[in-house]
């Protein structure tokens, strides 16, 4: 559980294609990084794709702070891919969130 407010948080966020969407959903994702990289709390917004299954992206996100994350999660080009991810995404998007605890 991420508990200090000024506690940097690190997310993954896991997101699988429908089969024949792959492109469509990576020119959607692409899309985001841009926008996303100039918020005031991002360290580093990284998408990759699955080297094994092509129908498999993730983000690798750090963020400040968890403030700065749910700011994140409530922006407008945020909420325009949520209305596709239905006819993009096979399952809901997994979200996970991690510190660091290492130097």
């Amino acid at each position: 559980m991420i508990e200090e407010k000024n506690e940097k948080v690190t997310v993954v966020a896991v997101l699988q294609a429908i089969k024949g969407k792959e492109e469509e959903l990576e020119r959607e994702l692409i899309a985001l990084v841009p926008p996303t990289r100039q918020e005031p709390g991002c360290i580093n917004y990284d998408l990759h794709r699955s080297s094994e299954d092509p129908t498999m992206y993730m983000f690798y996100e750090n963020w400040v702070n968890k403030k700065a994350l749910d700011q994140h999660l409530e922006m407008p080009y945020l909420k325009e891919f949520s209305k596709k991810a239905d006819r993009l995404l096979k399952k809901p998007i997994e979200l996970s969130l991690y510190r660091k605890i290492s130097d």
